[in-house]
């Protein structure tokens, strides 16, 4: 028998887990032969189709997810008509919900699983073919033999800890620039927007057999490790036992991982302090800064302890963390959602990420869109359309917002004066958004140079204060000095004075030196110096005088 997997992603840099984590539970089972067709969304669907017809296989399995899911349609439906006795199984998180209605609409699709699969899916491997005893199967949702639906619940792995892991499977791939570690299955949390609100119990994993795969994530020359807990301090004693063991592996891999800024025990945050730079990379979990968004979305932990947490996380220097922010949750107001980017910027974090809310199958939200006055679209992403608090239009200036945050405040060269215009001028970001959407910029890709260029811009106009100051992250950025915002720079046989106050590296004659005068005299500025010898854009010194 010859099971063919559609690994269909949103790009190459990305790669899915399940289909090394159930190749792993099945590997010795000789009488199935496992083949893969890797593909982009991106790709021509006729191109793909034509690779998985030249391999006639017995069954195509794959993920659904919201960003892939109508391109894998399109796929599999091609497929099923070409090859009409191939069995078609699908899994993942697009069928947490009803299927009923889904399956009657997409005949060509044999069934679906809902829920965890590692155990489940071996067992209908087994009976892939006699349809009258898929009754038994974990998860499994179909049609039978006389078009009625049957739905066998939720798949829930109960041995979690048993799993083979999805490194010992062939299909696993090392040439991504990261991989990913799910160290706990489930989430103590309730979130109503997340479809891991109902994930009970939370099951764990030894310290001993996570050191064991990161044994071997490291004997690959893997640098970055995505932690997939859903909340990595939902247990503080378990957090500070994974902590110590990323230690052992510093500095040859770094961990991102999400953390719940509500629930940093004293001892978690002392020891978060005692960590090498560079270990951690956080994300925090916020998603709103209002007590009855929060409340509505049943996400548990109080406001004040989450922004006590979140205050602490932003301060730490040997670690960046990131926040996000969702819009279109229920009760959350464009201007609470202005006001908030600016607390966070406040807060210095390390970048803010605002999307979009999406109802996604199987959520709390979704069930109860209607009583909660929010419209979506019924089509994947599930984007929310409207909810009684925000608008359609709001909606899109929100997502306007996001693209200005992600030019600028997560930008590194341009964050630090962005972050200063943002918490010192309350009218900049409704300012400068109306700015780049007026210029027909806000949905244009822009280079780094083209941004820079954009904010000198604007704040000649508006915020002339701050021109020095973009002018700096110009030049530490190795933008040209010909250009505008180096107007000022002078650079012609610029000779050092007699003190200065070095702010970074060391001064040698060879260096090639400018100057940023700061007063009509051109005595008070800052001097760079950029090395003669090598092609390097960026200055390696820096002074003021």
């Amino acid at each position: 028998m010859k099971l063919l997997w559609i690994d269909l992603n949103s790009s190459y840099a990305h790669a899915s887990l399940a289909l090394p984590a159930l190749h792993a539970q099945v590997a010795d089972d000789e009488s199935v032969t496992w083949e893969v067709v890797s593909a982009t969304i991106n790709e021509q669907a006729g191109m793909i189709v034509d690779e998985v017809c030249r391999h006639r296989p017995d069954i195509i399995a794959a993920t659904a997810w919201l960003f892939n899911h109508e391109q894998l349609l399109h796929i599999v439906a091609r497929v099923k008509a070409l090859l009409p006795h191939c069995r078609v199984v699908l899994g993942g998180p697009e069928f947490l919900g009803d299927n009923e209605t889904y399956l009657h609409r997409n005949p060509f699709i044999d069934c679906v699983f809902r829920g965890e699969g590692e155990e489940a899916f071996p067992q209908w491997l087994a009976h892939h073919d006699r349809p009258e005893l898929w009754h038994d199967i974990p998860g499994l949702c179909y049609l039978d033999a006389r078009h009625q639906y049957i739905d066998n619940g939720i798949a829930r792995v109960l041995r979690f800890s048993e799993l083979v892991p999805p490194e010992k499977s062939r299909f696993f791939n090392w040439d991504k620039p990261f991989v990913q570690l799910e160290t706990t299955r489930g989430c103590f949390n309730t979130c109503a927007f997340c479809v891991s609100g109902g994930e009970k119990p939370v099951r764990t994993l030894s310290i001993e057999s996570i050191r064991e795969r990161l044994h071997t994530i490291r004997q690959h020359g893997i640098k970055n490790v995505r932690v997939l807990d859903r909340t990595f301090n939902y247990n503080p004693r378990h957090a500070m036992a994974l902590l110590r063991l990323f230690l052992e592996f510093a500095p040859d891999i770094r961990f991102h991982l999400e953390m719940h800024p509500a629930l940093l025990s004293d001892e978690l945050k002392e020891e978060l302090k005692r960590l090498p730079q560079g270990l951690l990379h956080l994300e925090a979990g916020i998603q709103s800064l209002r007590e009855p968004v929060l409340q509505t979305s049943r996400r548990l932990g109080s406001l004040d302890d989450a922004l006590q947490g979140l205050r602490f996380l932003c301060s730490l220097p040997n670690m960046e963390t990131h926040a996000d922010l969702i819009a279109g949750l229920p009760l959350y107001r464009l201007s609470e959602i202005f006001e908030d980017v600016r607390t966070l910027a406040a807060y210095n974090a390390g970048e803010i990420q605002l999307e979009s809310l999406k109802l996604l199958p199987g959520t709390e939200m979704r069930r109860r869109a209607e009583e909660l006055g929010i419209r979506y679209s019924p089509l994947p992403p599930y984007e929310v359309l409207q909810t009684n608090e925000i608008s359609v239009g709001e909606l899109q200036t929100a997502r306007q917002l996001s693209r200005l945050l992600d030019g600028f405040y997560n930008t590194a060269a341009w964050q630090c004066v962005t972050r200063r215009l943002i918490v010192e001028n309350e009218t900049f970001l409704p300012l400068f958004l109306k700015y780049l959407i007026q210029q027909n910029l806000i949905d244009q890709p822009m280079s780094l140079e083209k941004r820079g260029l954009v904010l000198y811009d604007f704040c000649s106009i508006h915020y002339p204060a701050y021109l020095t100051s973009i002018t700096i992250a110009w030049i530490e950025a190795g933008m040209s000095l010909k250009k505008k915002p180096a107007e000022k720079v002078r650079t012609k046989r610029q000779t050092p004075p007699e003190q200065w106050n070095v702010i970074y590296g060391a001064y040698k004659q060879s260096l090639r030196l400018c100057f940023l005068p700061m007063d009509e005299e051109k005595q008070a500025g800052y001097w760079f110096g950029f090395e003669s010898e090598i092609q390097k854009a960026e200055p390696v010194f820096k002074a003021e005088s």
